[in-house]
């Protein structure tokens, strides 16, 4: 009787020592599934469902909304950048105006945007408005751009125009209203301009470079912030003529010719070689997005800044842009990060 009652003790001691084992055991493994590894798929304790979003370095999960607005120009480069950042950081909201370069930096310099587009440095009149504002901003330049002249493929006069035939063609002081004001062998047919509104970059950079100290005419001229009216103008109109991104003329090259340019060396056809090189002179350019300093305080507007320009190169190139040699890229990532507090 001893005996059967000393085993039954045995048993009864073993089988409880077995499951105090067995509920360690299983605290342990409890407490290490609720360490996930990083970039690992979590799960949503809120809203009940997995989700494999990749976690970004800081392993803060980002969200709120981060406007833009400014280029058409600079527009397709941007869109681009704020989608494929979207992928990585779903909760962030980034949209994207295309007021042109002038009407973004109104926004930009009375505090409603945090980065705008610009096709073109800050003026000096901006910038002091800025300053005055309040707004402290750093430019970071993402692409190379080629101010592309256009035609209709109907046109089969224009071999290439020099810089003077432009400024003739677009400024109040050259009196051109016939392309035979142009050059005596072409047609005595009106001259039909389609440019870029006042507020764009693009319009400034033009006349700049092919204007110069001469007025942009405006009686009989369509305007628009809107690349593709422009586009289409020029396309169904064979004496028309337009400028615009060497995007939007990739992207619309079977409707559209393009003017080879003549700079002073001879003519030059943009391409992204001749952009590249420069020796699409005078209307090649760089482009820009300025920051709001005070902006990158926040981590999601850190962090796209970071994502623009680690991208920007194999992005431009997708839109139909050139992009910077690595170490400008560089550069501007440094300027980027000195920013981060």
């Amino acid at each position: 009787m001893f005996k059967n009652n000393t085993i039954k003790g045995i048993i009864t001691f073993t089988m409880a020592a077995m499951l105090v084992f067995t509920a360690a055991c299983g605290n342990t493994n409890e407490g290490s599934a609720n360490k996930a590894p990083n970039n690992a798929t979590t799960n949503n304790a809120t809203a009940g469902t997995p989700t494999t979003e990749p976690v970004a370095d800081s392993e803060v999960k980002l969200s709120g909304e981060i406007k833009i607005d400014g280029s058409s120009t600079v527009f397709p480069i941007t869109e681009a950048v704020a989608e494929e950042f979207n992928v990585v950081h779903g909760d962030v909201r980034v949209p994207v105006g295309v007021s042109g370069t002038g009407g973004g930096m109104e926004q930009f310099i009375a505090g409603e945007i945090a980065i705008v587009d610009a096709s073109r440095p800050m003026k000096d009149k901006e910038a002091e408005a800025a300053k005055t504002a309040g707004i402290e901003h750093t430019q970071v330049t993402v692409a190379y751009d080629g101010l592309s002249v256009v035609i209709s493929k109907d046109n089969d006069f224009i071999d290439h125009l020099t810089i003077e035939e432009l400024t003739k063609i677009f400024s109040v002081e050259g009196n051109a209203t016939n392309w035979s004001d142009i050059r005596a062998e072409w047609p005595a047919k009106p001259i039909v301009i389609y440019s870029p509104g006042a507020d764009s970059g693009t319009y400034d950079y033009f006349a700049e470079v092919a204007l110069k100290d001469v007025t942009m005419k405006t009686d009989g001229v369509t305007f628009s912030e809107d690349d593709n009216t422009l586009v289409t103008g020029v396309a169904g109109t064979p004496n028309g003529i337009g400028y615009f991104g060497f995007a939007y003329y990739e992207a619309n090259k079977d409707s559209l010719k393009v003017v080879p340019i003549d700079g002073g060396n001879g003519p030059v056809t943009p391409s992204f070689d001749t952009i590249k090189d420069s020796s699409y002179s005078p209307l090649s350019r760089e482009l820009h997005i300025y920051v709001n300093n005070a902006e990158m305080a926040r981590p999601e507007v850190a962090e796209f800044m970071k994502f623009y320009v680690q991208n920007a190169g194999e992005l431009s190139a997708e839109v139909g842009y050139v992009g910077l040699p690595d170490e400008m890229y560089t550069e501007q990532l440094a300027k980027v990060e000195a920013l981060i507090k």
